[in-house]
């Protein structure tokens, strides 16, 4: 018992000039004629902070519009590149058959000996 005394009489001691404190930085809160405006209050600035966002906001969702845009702009020249693809493959494809064609047809010239290939690729009309 004689040692919980002392420590019940510190502990009294400790809370009263704590709370002693407390009450001076309050006091002189509430006296303080140079304290800040109620307007900077946290919920003040939360309506401009929520303005703020808001413009950013506004100004994120253009720039998602242009990207849009954008990118539908790039898979229409997409498609017309694929339409040009498949129009110059279907030309490259005519132009295969014909040159096909020229082969056969010299080949079959040749088979009557009519024409002679050289190995250097010219062609000489045999006359009969």
């Amino acid at each position: 018992m004689k040692k919980q005394f002392p420590a019940f009489v510190a502990a009294f001691l400790m809370t009263g000039i704590l709370a002693l404190v407390m009450g001076v930085v309050t006091v002189s809160a509430l006296m303080n004629k140079n304290s800040t405006a109620v307007s900077n209050s946290p919920t003040a600035n939360a309506s401009t902070s929520t303005s703020a966002d808001q413009s950013q906001i506004a100004q994120l969702q253009s720039l998602v519009q242009q990207y849009q845009q954008r990118d539908q702009q790039y898979q229409q020249r997409e498609q017309q590149y694929q339409q040009m693809i498949q129009q110059q493959q279907q030309q490259l494809d005519a132009a295969n058959q014909q040159i096909d064609q020229f082969k056969q047809f010299v080949l079959f010239l040749q088979s009557r000996g009519v024409v002679t290939v050289n190995a250097d690729g010219t062609v000489q009309i045999n006359g009969h």
